[in-house]
């Protein structure tokens, strides 16, 4: 990738309060580790009360305990394994560490947002199959949950391994001598490819799913509620010497504790969708658009 449009800086600054001449806006610089530090201090705590709020219940855990809880783990991995470290990297400015810590953040950084938006789909699937497909619930249901979940884990391990050979510890320009935690692209496309690539795999593709999912769910609720007021009907006209018709007292009715949990994952998508729709639509234009400003250029997790 061409790095010769970033600004080049030929010192090493300590933290973002001193030398201001890091070509750097301090202000903005500040503003991002506040967030940061804000949305880290959120999430753990939120997480972790979480966390400790089921497993104090003293019962076993249903399916969908179990995605919540590993969700939750995904969600402490986001906040770890991401967050913190761009946190670090906005106070020092540039990376400070070796070669190889270089290469491992940017593949956790990646691997969270992987590991969290495949959960939260396999949820979604589990939501559809327990709505739509009842009877497959009730044949070894943990065990195929954490089935999901292992196979959650492996893919978004997998699914980052580019990020291991595409940073490294390198000068941004040559002949800079500024040392920073880099993409290297071999050709002009590569930071096209890759950054479709993620967008596809962790945006599109995911919210693709969801979207499918709840369609279904809505629809077999609406049908489920549609056969619920012929049911009613059926039996105030059976009551008035009427004869039920045998198809209405054959409707599998759908529980309020299923509709409730499927409010619920609902409702996290939606959030899903809102918070990370303006991020990955600020990497695809800054890679796609070669008049975008060059802070859209300077991205978190996907490259520098």
């Amino acid at each position: 990738m061409d790095t010769s449009q970033y600004p080049v800086d030929t010192t090493v600054k300590g933290t973002i309060f001193s030398n201001s001449s890091d070509p750097r806006d301090e202000d903005l610089a500040k503003a991002e580790v506040a967030v940061l530090g804000t949305v880290l201090t959120i999430t753990t705590l939120g997480n972790v009360g979480l966390l400790l709020a089921i497993y104090r219940r003293g019962k076993k855990m249903t399916r969908m305990h179990l995605f919540i809880v590993h969700l939750a783990y995904t969600d402490l991995a986001v906040a770890f394994f991401q967050i913190l470290p761009q946190m670090i990297w906005d106070i020092t400015f540039r990376f400070i560490g070796s070669d190889f810590l270089c290469r491992v953040v940017k593949y956790t950084q990646v691997m969270s947002m992987f590991v969290s938006t495949y959960m939260l789909m396999m949820m979604t699937i589990d939501r559809y199959i327990a709505v739509c497909h009842p009877l497959k619930t009730l044949q070894q249901p943990t065990r195929h949950a954490y089935i999901m979940i292992g196979i959650t884990w492996i893919i978004s391990c997998l699914f980052s391994l580019p990020q291991i050979f595409i940073f490294s510890l390198k000068e941004i320009q040559q002949d800079s001598g500024v040392i920073d935690c880099w993409a290297d692209f071999r050709y002009p496309w590569g930071a096209k490819a890759y950054i479709t690539w993620n967008t596809i795999s962790i945006f599109v593709v995911p919210v693709g799913i969801l979207v499918v999912c709840y369609s279904l769910i809505c629809c077999e609720i609406c049908k489920n509620l549609k056969g619920k007021m012929q049911t009613y009907g059926a039996r105030q006209r059976e009551s008035n010497g009427q004869v039920m018709p045998s198809r209405v007292s054959s409707i599998q009715t759908i529980s309020r504790a299923k509709i409730r949990t499927v409010k619920m994952t609902f409702v996290i998508v939606l959030s899903y969708i809102i918070c990370w729709t303006p991020f990955f639509g600020v990497q695809m234009w800054s890679v796609w658009d070669e008049n975008a400003p060059d802070v859209g250029k300077n991205t978190y997790m996907l490259y520098s």
